[in-house]
């Protein structure tokens, strides 16, 4: 059973303010993977949106998958972050901007091969689901 993209927003709309106030103690993980919330300009809107997000650390760096669970159309963070990529993430309860760029070639295959294995082998099967190609984001320090 797949979750439809009306569930991953209500899990959105109720994952955000718990993890605010527990400062990431709570929903700050799905299973062993850790969660940030990141916060976009809306592309269309100009508003703020937040997004709990299964992150990599990699250094300084955080990488993130635009995967929507394999659904055909990619995240709406993920789309705002192509258009805007000066952001700001929340990990427990320190937020900090960042940029994002968009992997390609071989570092790209590299961050996903660690991403899969490391943190969660289920987006495999999420680009498995998908035509469109899966966005890898990699969030620098501004």
């Amino acid at each position: 059973m797949t979750i439809g993209a009306f569930g991953l927003r209500l899990a959105g709309k109720i994952n955000v303010p718990v993890y605010r106030l527990s400062g990431g103690r709570l929903f700050g993980k799905i299973g062993t993977a850790p969660v940030l919330l990141l916060t976009t300009t809306g592309r269309r809107t100009g508003q703020q949106r937040t997004a709990p997000v299964v992150y990599m650390p990699d250094g300084e760096r955080m990488i993130v998958i635009g995967y929507n669970a394999g659904h055909a159309k990619a995240p709406a963070w993920a789309l705002n972050l192509e258009a805007k990529p000066e952001v700001e993430v929340e990990v427990g309860r320190r937020r900090q901007p960042v940029r994002a760029r968009i992997a390609s070639g071989e570092e790209r295959e590299q961050l996903w091969q660690r991403m899969t294995t490391e943190w969660y082998e289920g987006f495999d099967d999420y680009a498995q689901r998908t035509d469109r190609d899966i966005r890898l984001f990699i969030l620098e320090p501004r």
